[in-house]
């Protein structure tokens, strides 16, 4: 059978290059992630009712939604809208996350406020004096919120702000904590090693039960060639009651040892919580990059 010339010149091109005719390299499909818009935060009401003085009192979670760390705070006032369209401002309002960054994907229902001394448990809620909550209110709360790594010399980077406006008629008071969505990639085990400043590695070695609460012993390796702190603070635990204990505090007002070059240093840190309480996760901020300069990674010790 003759064959055609043209036919031939494909099969003798790859005949003498055959090395570069073995394979077939298709190019990558872009790997690289898309952006994904921030939904802010967003609440839900666990309880309307009144206080001891006779005023509207309002339970709320609040859940961050922006798809990265982020701390939370509101306005110092609320604005509770009838179905008339009558309006009251609401002058109480605790609703927050203490200024410490919460993972995405979590919720919560209270913080550590007080001062660093005498710390108390602060829920989140809002009340309203002299006000009704009849059907077909609405509570509207103004907040803003800032994202990322926590820059001590940019500490409003990333800030934005937003409003919540919650319907209370809709109550949910079944919801579990911490964790309302799971982010893939986001829990650490206890026994990671953590990436932190100047290449060295954190990890966390021990928990402990103590008659006041949890401590932990941190060892951080050190392979240069200097002696140097890594800045952890005094980090905080939320668990499955929805509570962010720890007072905040930015991190290097806690001082660690120096790790020697090319060696390593124990040390511990302490949290109060109630005994009765399980089912934590660190909330750790670590100094990482440059100085004061604090990643944030949530360690799993649910089994502790």
């Amino acid at each position: 059978m003759r064959m055609n010339k043209k036919a031939l010149l494909p099969i003798l091109v790859c005949a003498l290059l055959s090395l570069a005719c073995s394979y077939i390299v298709l190019p990558e499909k872009d790997s690289t992630p898309k952006a994904v818009k921030s939904k802010g935060w967003s609440a839900v009401v666990t309880n309307v009712g009144k206080n001891d003085a006779g005023d509207l009192h309002i339970d709320i979670t609040i859940r961050n939604e922006t798809f990265d760390w982020s701390a939370m705070q509101a306005a110092q006032q609320a604005v509770l809208k009838t179905s008339d369209g009558k309006t009251n401002n609401c002058d109480t309002v605790f609703v927050g996350t203490g200024g410490h960054r919460l993972a995405p994907g979590f919720q919560t229902q209270g913080y550590t406020a007080g001062t660093k001394s005498q710390p108390k448990t602060q829920l989140i809620y809002v009340e309203c004096r002299g006000a009704q909550a009849a059907p077909g209110s609405t509570l509207s709360i103004d907040y803003s919120y800032v994202t990322g790594m926590l820059n001590y010399f940019e500490q409003d980077a990333n800030k934005a702000s937003g409003t919540l406006v919650l319907n209370l008629d809709q109550v949910v008071a079944d919801l579990t904590y911490p964790i309302a969505e799971s982010v893939e990639g986001l829990i650490q085990k206890s026994d990671a090693q953590i990436d932190a400043i100047n290449l060295n590695v954190l990890t966390l070695i021990d928990v402990q039960h103590t008659d006041t609460g949890l401590q932990f012993t941190w060892q951080n390796s050190n392979p240069s060639e200097y002696p140097l702190r890594v800045h952890i603070g005094n980090p905080p635990v939320i668990g499955e009651d929805g509570i962010i204990y720890g007072y905040f505090e930015i991190m290097d007002l806690e001082s660690p040892p120096i790790t020697p070059a090319g060696g390593t240093v124990d040390w511990t840190t302490q949290v109060a919580v109630p005994k009765e309480v399980k089912g934590f996760y660190i909330l750790l901020s670590v100094e990482s990059g440059k100085q004061r300069l604090y990643a944030n990674r949530a360690i799993d010790i649910t089994n502790k």
